[in-house]
């Protein structure tokens, strides 16, 4: 049963998408993945980002709209989940009741009409592995949860996986119990040698066993990596946030090797052009106190919490807010510097989060969204564009515009939208999906009703889940033609 890691691929995910046919919503989008034999592979991302989605498709208990899935190199996209050697760990562990712990682990070597010795010896073993010998003849009912989970682990294993997926299997333990389990997993991979593939939303528990973490968002892949990788290099906001605590601030480069955030000229190690955007990850235990005139920056002390083995101490300077990690305490009030080593500056490329979207023509040539008519002309965005008393609309050539082949798009900055939480006003309405602090604001993704998603940047903190209108000003927007 014991394997080893090599450089073959076991599992290889192409192009994978998931769409529900009954509402079209996507909850894995163009998935691309290689998993090597022996790793332990770990899906990392908020609920509704598509990990649990994705890993009943490798199971086979959801079908792939599109794309494929290979298994040894050999594609398994529509096996039936009974043909394929893979073994599924649940949150909720499904063990029989009305069975002991022994008739609980053997049920799938019964069903295969294995032999009584062989069943015995296998679980024999599956017990010894998951520390509770001597436990075969007691009721799964007078187990803890902890040992519950262990025996659902066993049932798994006993049939000898290539391949076991685990599906947030700690979320219904206690802390202590959650961390003393997520050491024997990880010491279970590595006595096993299997491949594992484990879905969790708990940075800790991937951080901690992965030998490589997939982020994930909204169905998209956001980071592969070691979680070294993820953690310190993190390749955007959404997965700086997401993993481990951050300070995130948007800023310049000033010059070779120099950046410019929070009102400071900092020396950093990513060589960006200069004038280029970007965007700064510093972590809370890479901020430096000191003394006020010693600081890069300077700022107030606003609150102070004791954390145990540290401190946790926010800081305002001017509009942006600063997390530090510190074993020295200070009071709020107290008037602080900052200063930053450049290897505790990350900087990353700003993404662009211009919203675009494709707006209607009405029958008076006017502009509609969501069939809100915007104070905007069709006329005005044709150079020398003039509407004829056909109706018909020319341009400064006299030529006539067919206007089923034109597409008119609509921008606007994020800057540039306001939130509300009125049902009446707004052009289009949706819920909050992801929202990340920026320093001096957030930024808040909204998914649409139109399934859209629109970036809007505010000062004010709003829920996750909240249901919002967006206010987009005309005037805000700039229109384009695309034929």
């Amino acid at each position: 049963m014991e394997q080893t890691k090599d450089n073959a691929n076991i599992i290889e995910l192409k192009h994978v998408t998931k769409r529900f046919e009954d509402n079209g919503y996507i909850a894995v989008n163009d998935f691309n993945l290689e998993v090597k034999r022996g790793e332990f592979v770990t899906f990392l991302g908020p609920s509704g980002c598509g990990k649990t989605t994705t890993l009943r498709m490798i199971a086979g208990f959801d079908i792939p709209s599109e794309g494929e899935i290979l298994l040894n190199g050999k594609p398994i996209t529509s096996l039936p989940p009974y043909e394929r050697p893979i073994n599924t760990v649940f949150q909720r562990y499904a063990l029989f009741p009305h069975m002991n712990i022994r008739d609980n682990i053997a049920f799938g070597l019964k069903q295969k009409k294995i032999s009584k010795d062989v069943i015995d010896k296998k679980v024999k073993r599956m017990l010894s592995l998951v520390d509770l010998e001597g436990f075969e003849d007691r009721s799964v009912s007078t187990l803890s949860g902890g040992q519950q989970q262990r025996i659902a682990i066993a049932r798994a294993l006993v049939n000898e996986p290539q391949i076991l997926l685990l599906d947030e299997p700690l979320g219904a333990l206690d802390l202590k119990m959650r961390q003393e389990m997520q050491l024997e997993l990880k010491a279970m991979h590595d006595r096993l040698g299997i491949t594992f593939i484990y879905v969790t939303h708990d940075q800790e528990e991937a951080l901690t066993m992965s030998d490589k973490i997939v982020v994930m968002s909204e169905g998209q892949i956001q980071q592969i990596g070691t979680p070294e990788d993820v953690y310190n290099e993190p390749k955007n906001a959404f997965v700086a946030d997401f993993i481990g605590e951050s300070n995130i601030f948007s800023g310049i480069m000033t010059g070779r090797l120099k950046v410019r955030f929070c009102g400071g000229e900092f020396e950093c190690l990513d060589d960006l052009q200069e004038g280029t955007h970007i965007t700064a990850v510093v972590r809370p235990e890479d901020v430096e106190l000191v003394a006020p005139e010693k600081g890069t920056i300077r700022g107030v002390v606003t609150s102070v919490i004791f954390k145990g083995m540290h401190y946790e101490i926010t800081i305002q300077s001017g509009k942006n807010e600063i997390v530090a990690r510190s074993t020295k305490t200070a009071r709020p009030g107290d008037h602080v510097g900052i200063c930053l080593d450049p290897d505790g500056i990350h900087v990353m490329v700003a993404e662009d989060h211009t919203n675009t979207f494709l707006v209607d023509i009405n029958k008076d040539y006017r502009l509609e969204y969501n069939g809100n008519v915007l104070d905007a002309s069709l006329t005005k965005l044709i150079p020398g564009g003039k509407r004829q008393e056909d109706g018909t609309v020319v341009d400064a050539s006299g030529e006539t515009i067919d206007l089923g082949r034109l597409h008119i798009m609509a921008s606007i900055q994020p800057g540039d939208i306001e939130m509300t939480d009125s049902e009446e006003e707004g052009l289009i309405h949706g819920n909050i999906s992801n929202l990340i602090y920026q320093g001096s604001h957030y930024l808040y993704i909204i998914h649409t009703d139109l399934e859209q998603d629109f970036a809007v940047y505010d000062e004010d903190l709003w829920n996750m889940g909240d249901r919002v209108g967006l206010i987009m000003p005309v005037e805000k927007m700039t229109f384009s033609i695309r034929k």
